[in-house]
């Protein structure tokens, strides 16, 4: 399937960096791109990394690299390991397999913590929890945290989200049609804004999963590991996302309590689970009022 033009266009003014998984000489690799201010605005201290979630990639970001680097963030997105254009963790098939090798590549990509933080660190989804356990296990590395619609909070078991099999489906048709009502049932809360772009990039993005039996994401062990984060912790979630229904204010409590007070909160009105996508103008709002 023939990338769409947007991602394309910004593929082209890309700085794609391969770093190491471990420091093994023959260790396979995974893939960053990384996006700076235009000229004439001013950048922030730090770079911004962001983590997107399952079985997605770096294109979970695609709406806000350019509001975002205009803003003054250099950016630096990751396709995790198992994902897009990244080499699975050996062995590896959830989240905990990850933390060693971000580390390790965001030391190579940024250089030594020694003197101090090297990014602010956002993650979306399961790279929520990507982000809030790296912050957890290596707090040397993040100034800040963001949570982006993360589970992991042990709020969801048996609320997962039914979605459809596609790789047994005869014909691209009947696949696209299963990737649209997956948009629809997790990912997005307006079914209208499911154009032929974001189609396009979910495909591609599923296509390339190599970690199809994740299951931490039931559990609580990003709540858990938010108990041990020492960096200030922002939380972003769509109104309307289905992993919590009805549930926002309990898990705001829920937050709150295990980031020990440090917690600032935002939700996006009329939002869902993909809320960098589905309003990227609300998204880049919330990030800089938490970030000023």
């Amino acid at each position: 399937m023939a990338l769409p033009s947007s991602m394309a266009e910004l593929l082209g003014r890309a700085q794609r960096v391969q770093t190491r998984l471990g420091p093994a000489a023959d260790s396979a690799s995974m893939v960053w791109h990384g996006w700076q201010p235009p000229p004439g605005v001013v950048r922030r201290d730090l770079p911004l990394v962001l983590l997107h979630g399952g079985s997605g990639s770096w294109t979970h970001w695609l709406r806000v690299i350019e509001p975002l680097a205009s803003a003054g963030f250099s950016l630096w997105l990751a396709d995790l390991p198992g994902f897009g254009e990244s080499a699975a963790v050996p062995g590896g098939t959830d989240v905990d397999t990850m933390l060693e090798p971000l580390a390790y590549g965001l030391e190579q990509l940024l250089g030594s913590a020694a003197a101090g933080p090297v990014c602010d660190l956002a993650g979306f989804s399961f790279g929520g929890m990507a982000a809030g356990l790296l912050a957890a296990a290596r707090p040397e590395l993040a100034r800040r945290l963001l949570l982006v619609g993360a589970p992991g909070m042990g709020m969801t078991a048996g609320r997962a989200v039914r979605l459809k099999g596609w790789r047994h489906l005869p014909g691209l048709e009947a696949q696209m049609q299963a990737h649209r009502y997956n948009l629809a049932a997790l990912m997005l809360h307006d079914p209208k804004l499911i154009d032929e772009e974001t189609l396009a990039l979910h495909a591609i993005n599923v296509a390339r999963d190599r970690l199809p039996r994740r299951r931490l994401s039931q559990t609580d062990i990003l709540a858990q590991a938010l108990t041990r984060v020492k960096a200030p912790v922002a939380a972003i979630y769509g109104a309307h996302d289905p992993l919590y229904t009805g549930r926002l204010a309990e898990l705001q409590t829920l937050l709150q309590r295990q980031c020990h007070g440090r917690l600032h909160w935002q939700v996006i009105e009329g939002a869902g689970h993909w809320v960098q996508h589905e309003d990227p103008g609300a998204f880049c709002a919330a990030l800089q009022q938490a970030w000023p």
